[in-house]
C-alpha cells in the first residue's frame, strides 16, 4: 500500500508548518526594515515588496496591522536577548560583549520608539509587552554585567534595570534632532562603569 505522502506533489505536514514558520519570519523581519524607514502605517504592499511575497500572505499570516506590529516588537527583543550570550561567548572580553550588546539595545530602541504611536493603551496585546520586555532583557543585561564585573573591567553597583533605563532615556528625542546622537552620550555612560571612570 502506498502512502499518500508519497503520492507525486505531495507535502508532508510537517514540511508545510516549517515553510509557514520560515515565511512568518521573513514577513515581520521585512515588516521591522519598514517600520524603521516608512513607520507603522507604511503600506503593506512596501512590507509584501520588501519580504517578496503577495499583499494577501501578509494578511493570512496577520489579519490585522496591530498583530503585525506585536511580532516585529516580539521579533526584536528575542534578536536583542538572544544576542547577549552569543556576543558574552564571542568577543574579546565581557566588558566589549556589553558594549557591543547595548549597540543592538540602542538599534531596538530607536525601532521602539518608531513604534510607540501603535502600542496605545486598551490593547491587551500591546499592553503585555512592556512586562514581556523587560522579562527578556533584564535578564540578559544582568549576565553581561556580572561577567563584567567578575573580570574586573567594571566596579559599580548599577542594576541592570537602572543601566537600560538610563540608555533609553538618552534615546529619547532621537527622531527629532538630527545632531543628536544618544550613542555618544551612552559610550560616556559605560565608560563611568569602569574602574575609575567616575573620577
Amino acid at each position: 500500500m502506498v502512502s499518500t505522502t508519497d503520492s507525486p506533489g505531495a507535502t508532508p505536514a510537517r514540511g508545510k508548518r516549517a515553510d509557514a514558520v520560515r515565511n512568518q519570519k521573513a514577513l515581520v523581519a521585512a515588516a521591522a526594515e519598514v517600520f524603521v524607514v516608512s513607520g507603522v502605517d507604511a503600506p503593506i504592499r512596501e512590507i509584501a515588496a520588501r519580504a517578496g511575497v503577495g499583499v494577501g500572505t501578509i494578511y493570512r499570516h496577520f489579519p490585522t496591522r496591530a498583530e503585525l506590529v506585536v511580532a516585529v516588537y516580539r521579533h526584536q527583543v528575542e534578536a536583542c536577548a538572544e544576542a547577549g550570550p552569543k556576543l558574552l561567548a564571542t568577543a574579546d572580553t565581557p566588558f566589549t560583549a556589553l558594549s557591543r550588546w547595548v549597540d543592538l539595545f540602542i538599534e531596538f530602541l530607536v525601532t521602539k520608539h518608531g513604534l510607540a504611536d501603535a502600542l496605545q493603551p486598551g490593547n491587551d496585546a500591546f499592553e503585555a509587552l512592556h512586562t514581556y520586555f523587560l522579562d527578556r532583557l533584564v535578564p540578559v543585561c544582568a549576565q553581561l554585567l556580572d561577567a563584567a564585573r567578575h573580570t574586573g573591567e567594571i566596579e559599580t553597583d548599577t542594576e541592570p534595570y537602572e543601566l537600560m533605563r538610563g540608555i533609553g532615556n538618552l534615546c529619547i528625542g532621537h527622531d527629532g534632532d538630527p545632531r543628536y546622537n544618544p550613542r555618544r552620550l551612552v559610550e560616556v555612560l559605560l565608560n563611568g562603569l569602569r574602574p575609575g571612570g567616575a573620577d
